[in-house]
């Protein structure tokens, strides 16, 4: 599908129990692999399941047949994952939800709800045992050998998770079941001498009406009327027995398509495609199988000739198209005879004396039974080789897998799938909203749009189109839809009829083989050529593999090159007109090569662009470290200036609160002080007065007396105290005091503090300057005679270039050795103590940081005037040590002076003595 860019299709087909469903489960396995990663190919498998589930049943023949057909669209984005999927469906066999034979069951849903559902769910839908219901009691057949329905149930829940339908509308689902199940289980009574019925009110008809959520009344006329139009006047009908049966089971088949159907588009709307995706499609076909039982009715006709029609697909594309192709393009082929199915379609599809068209003609008469329709047939189809009459209603087609014969009893009803416009419009008033739905798609394929009032003449029909037409539509979209893949073949061959392992049948399965083709597929493979592709495209996909002269020329040149330079063998591919035709295998050769070039070229791609992405992702570390430095420091000092700037304030605050709070206690005191005062000097004026009154009054009672003391008894207590409060008072004043002259005394000490830190500041920084001033003389004095030394020795060296014998050589080598290492030792000197000087500069420099900690300004865990007069016991004890050594300095220099000095006269002695004997 990548690499050809065109949708492909798998076409799975053979007999009834040959493995079709598990093949394609496998098929939809191994694409969920090799496409998976999205998530949604484990939703696409949990359908399986649930399909199984509503659209599989135990037939004669096979324990798990599908009893539908189904293609499953799976869509790629343009990386080959999965991005969605989409399924379809074709002719559920209805008829089995009310009718099967003995030995089979019915779809495994009824089976696996009765046994597996919990018991609350059983309570709450009245659910009873599978032998309690007709429909499902009338084979006589309730369980699979090997099979356990209880834990199917669970895995079907669980893909109903799975595919997002929310546990309402799975417990909507099984009411549903359980309501077609019960009206089953509806029975009749006779009214009347006319054999006219009506339902009988019993517990199972009110569990239906109350599942569906209708009016048991609504139910019961639904059920045994039917509303017929004559003219302008509406006509109520009763029913017999078995048009009340017949209309009981038709609600129920037509409920339980319209569920199927609705499963299916829920399942949809789950698997929908997503954006991702580019169009391209892998198509897995799973079909009913070529299917012949004792008693073969109108569902065995239909899946008949789907399968005719699939076989014709099949010879079409592996032996009309492809002989075709092999002589327009001209290369040499010898032509396959192969058996041909078009004589068994035509029988089927030709008009107007076809059996399609024959069943819906006879359909639409009033009065057409299935004997007529046999007869018909019989008159008009005779002398058709595919067609034999039987006796009764019977007849024979000869399928391409072997004659089939048919008993036409039930085809017209059947094919008309009558559903009375009663049970419609019943439907449509449920209060459940699935049995709406499904009225609403009903009216949807009605043959006249019904609105308000249901107002159809005569008719009872709500199917536009017949059983067989709408399927034979549905199969010719189906094959158009495969027209346009490319198209891939799986024939499963059944080795046994008794569904039994290790048990290999050669006459069964050589009778599959001739009749579905697959010997003349043989044949061509081994002398065909499979696999054919354009000039222009095998140019365009190998052409890279040759040299770049070569590659440039024009496609049929290039094929060829490619072909020659591969070694691939003449009798390994033709060259036609257009394209290239290879036999079996050689394609992989050049596919293997091809891979191998490009992941070479994708792996030298890889590591230059994780270079280049390891580069850059070094380049952007660093540039992203060296911006969180930088923005990482300037936060740290914003946020130190604000924390210094909060520090200081903090303190101003603490300042101020703290002196009113001294403030407001001192007023307090001072207050209360007052009026103590007062109140005992008030206390003792009005003693005073108490006592000059009493003697004026020596004569009152003796009780007053007594009061009076005992007055003067609690004046003395209270005069005590006030006495005790004055003392704390001035003892508090006296404190007070103390503390104001502590602090007067340290801030003269403090005044006097800066006054000496600024003194000796001063004489600091003189003396520095002046030991600086004689550091600098001292090294322009020795630059200076260093130069003077230099420019005297190279004077020398000139003009002793003749006499190196005489003694200016030995006085050379004494002047350079003498000269050099005491300088250097001097220069050495005077460079540590300059080192030294700026070392203790910076030491001694300290000193304003220890005025901001005494002034506050700065915080430390320190004594301020203790380190002050350490400071300058130090800087006493390094100013004597190095006045000292400058002086040592000093008269070292000194001596170096005179040395030179005496030097100077040797040579002016030598210089005199050179020149005299040059005069000489």
């Amino acid at each position: 599908m990548i690499r050809d860019e065109v949708n492909q299709s798998i076409i799975i087909s053979g007999e009834s129990g040959a493995g079709k469903t598990e093949t394609a489960k496998i098929a939809m396995q191994y694409l969920a692999t090799l496409g998976g990663g999205s998530g949604i190919e484990y939703e696409i498998l949990k359908t399986n399941p649930i399909l199984e589930a509503f659209g599989n049943a135990k037939t004669s023949k096979n324990d798990n047949s599908s009893r539908f057909g189904k293609l499953i669209e799976i869509h790629f984005s343009e990386t080959g994952k999965i991005s969605g999927a989409q399924i379809q469906t074709f002719l559920l066999e209805k008829s089995r939800v009310v009718q099967c034979a003995d030995g089979e069951r019915s779809y495994h849903i009824f089976y696996q709800l009765c046994v597996g559902a919990p018991p609350a769910l059983k309570e709450k839908l009245n659910l009873k045992s599978t032998n309690e219901y007709k429909y499902l009691g009338q084979s006589n057949c309730y369980s699979i050998s090997g099979v356990d329905d209880a834990e199917q149930f669970h895995i079907v829940t669980e893909a109903l998770d799975t595919v997002h339908i929310s546990k309402e509308d799975q417990e909507s689902v099984f009411a549903m079941l359980v309501a077609v199940l019960g009206l089953g289980n509806v029975s009749f009574t006779v009214i009347d001498n006319e054999n006219h019925v009506e339902p009988v009110a019993d517990e199972g008809l009110m569990n239906v009406a109350k599942l569906m959520g209708c009016n048991i009344g609504e139910l019961k006329l639904a059920l045994s009327t039917r509303k017929m139009r004559v003219g302008n006047d509406n006509i109520v009908q009763k029913l017999t027995l078995s048009q009340a049966v017949d209309t009981r089971d038709a609600l129920a088949k037509s409920i339980y398509s319209c569920l199927f159907d609705w499963l299916v588009e829920q399942i949809n709307k789950s698997l929908a495609v997503g954006k991702h995706c580019t169009g391209r499609s892998i198509s897995i076909l799973d079909i009913y199988g070529f299917e012949s039982f004792d008693r073969n009715s109108f569902e065995q006709f239909c899946i008949n000739y789907a399968n005719e029609r699939l076989q014709q697909h099949f010879n079409r594309h592996l032996f009309k198209l492809e002989q075709e192709e092999y002589i327009q393009d001209g290369i040499d082929w010898a032509k396959v005879d192969f058996e041909d199915n078009q004589d068994c379609l035509n029988l089927f599809e030709k008009k107007p004396l076809g059996l399609l068209s024959l069943l819906d003609e006879e359909s639409t008469f009033p009065n057409g039974t299935d004997l007529t329709f046999s007869n018909k047939l019989k008159q008009h189809l005779n002398s058709n080789s595919c067609f034999r009459g039987e006796r009764e209603k019977a007849f024979t087609v000869c399928h391409y897998a072997g004659e089939v014969m048919y008993d036409t009893t039930g085809f017209l009803e059947k094919n008309r799938d009558l559903l009375h416009l009663d049970s419609i419009q019943l439907l449509s008033s449920c209060t459940c909203y699935l049995p709406q739905i499904f009225a609403s798609s009903m009216l949807m394929q009605s043959e006249k749009p019904v609105v308000g009032a249901l107002h159809k003449s005569g008719g009872a029909e709500s199917q536009k189109l017949s059983v067989a037409t709408k399927f034979k539509g549905q199969l010719f979209q189906l094959m158009q839809r495969l027209e346009n893949t490319t198209p891939h073949f799986i024939r499963c061959i059944k080795p046994n009829n008794l569904q039994s392992p290790g048990i290999y049948k050669q006459g069964l399965v050589l009778q599959q083989l001739r009749c579905c083709g697959v010997l003349e597929v043989v044949r061509i493979s081994r002398s065909g050529f499979p696999t054919r592709m354009s000039h222009q495209k095998f140019a365009r996909r190998y052409g890279f593999l040759l040299l770049d002269h070569v590659a440039s020329q024009d496609p049929l040149t290039v094929s060829v090159a490619i072909l020659h330079q591969f070694n691939i063998m003449p009798e390994m591919y033709q060259v036609g007109y257009t394209k290239l035709f290879f036999r079996t295998g050689q394609i992989g050769v050049l596919e293997d090569t091809r891979n191998h070039t490009l992941h070479g070229i994708l792996r030298v791609q890889s590591c230059f662009r994780g270079h280049q992405a390891r580069c850059y992702l070094k380049e952007l570390r660093r540039g992203i470290a060296t911006l969180q430095s930088f923005v990482r420091g300037e936060k740290t000092r914003k946020a130190y200036t604000v924390l210094l700037r909060r520090y200081r304030a903090a303190v101003l605050i603490q300042k101020q609160v703290k002196g009113r709070i001294e403030t407001k206690k001192f007023k307090n005191v001072y207050d209360a002080s007052v009026l103590i005062q007062s109140v005992i000097r008030g206390w003792l004026v009005r003693r005073c007065s108490g006592d000059i009154g009493l003697l004026q009054s020596g004569g009152r009672k003796g009780n007053e007396l007594d009061e009076v003391l005992v007055k003067s008894s609690f004046l003395a207590e209270l005069q005590r105290r006030v006495l005790k409060a004055e003392a704390a008072l001035r003892e508090k004043e006296e404190e007070n005091d103390i503390l104001h002259q502590r602090l007067q005394q340290y801030d003269s000490r403090w005044s006097e503090y800066e006054l000496k830190m600024k003194s000796m500041e001063e004489v600091w920084q003189k003396q520095m300057r002046s030991l600086q001033s004689s550091l600098s003389i001292a090294k322009k004095s020795l630059a200076v005679d260093d130069s003077e030394r230099n420019s005297d020795a190279s004077v020398n060296l000139n003009d002793d270039r003749d006499y190196s014998w005489d003694t200016g050589s030995n006085f050379k080598g004494q002047d350079s050795s003498k000269g050099a290492r005491p300088m250097s030792a001097g220069l050495s000197v005077i460079s540590q103590l300059a080192e030294e000087f700026e070392q203790r500069s910076q030491v001694f420099g300290d000193t304003k940081f220890l005025e901001e900690v005494k002034s506050g300004q700065a915080e430390a865990s320190l004594n301020p005037d203790r380190e002050l007069r350490r400071l300058k016991e130090m800087f006493e004890a390094w100013k004597k040590d190095y006045g000292a050594r400058l002086r040592e300095t000093k008269v070292i220099l000194h001596k170096l002076g005179n040395e030179e000095g005496s030097g100077d006269r040797l040579r002016k002695k030598w210089w005199g003595r050179r020149n005299s004997s040059r005069l000489n």
